[in-house]
């Protein structure tokens, strides 16, 4: 789940199971009707994967992770779970919902006290969010998130999941050289390693370039 605390990853560091690489593959949620549920999330353009004939997985673009949902798979109550999907745009990721027909909140962001309508005012990472339920009810909340707070992401790693989050992160990196440009007064000829720096920075949450 994302969240807005962080954790030390030292307070793990000493044990042995902190050294044993684990992904997460799968969310199941609890569903009535398997065919409608499976109508829903291919309206979303989630991908439908190869399984055994009493699981249905979908997988959102991007995602590394997938959800499951079947008769069998969990005995939690229908409509009961709730997950978060992160998006790099979230007023773009809201349109295109609503276009696919499905009923996205209005946008909300986190203030001193919890939650307040509209975005966030600065669009800063994890503070932006809408959400929607599938048939049943279970909640999925959209959070928009462009730069990972410290030690979230490994940082000899920089990838995108997605051609659009590249071409959102793109965005931002060419947003921001122009701001560099004005500051340094001259055309920065050397732009492509800026970019490449701003990029990597943003994604594991480091001080950007000015």
């Amino acid at each position: 789940m994302a969240s807005l605390t962080q954790e030390n990853p030292a307070n793990n560091a000493s044990t042995g199971i902190a050294r044993i690489d684990m992904k997460l593959e799968v969310v199941v949620i609890p569903v009535s009707d398997v065919d409608r549920a499976k109508e829903f999330y291919k309206k979303l353009g989630w991908r439908l994967d190869v399984t055994p004939p009493f699981v249905v997985q979908f997988t959102p673009p991007g995602s590394w992770c997938s959800v499951q949902f079947g008769k069998t798979l969990t005995s939690a109550a229908p409509g009961s779970a709730k997950e978060y999907l992160i998006v790099s745009d979230i007023v773009a990721a809201r349109e295109k919902l609503i276009a696919a027909g499905v009923e996205v909140s209005e946008f909300v962001h986190l203030g001193p006290n919890g939650l307040v309508s509209g975005l966030d005012p600065e669009r800063r990472s994890y503070y932006s969010r809408a959400s929607f339920n599938d048939p049943d009810g279970n909640v999925w909340l959209l959070q928009e998130i462009t730069t990972r707070l410290p030690g979230r992401v490994d940082s000899g790693v920089t990838s995108y999941s997605s051609a659009s989050d590249l071409a959102s992160a793109l965005r931002r990196a060419a947003t921001a050289h122009g701001q560099h440009e004005k500051g340094i007064g001259a055309a920065d000829a050397n732009w492509p390693d800026w970019y490449a720096e701003y990029m990597v920075r943003e994604q594991n949450g480091q001080e950007l370039p000015q």
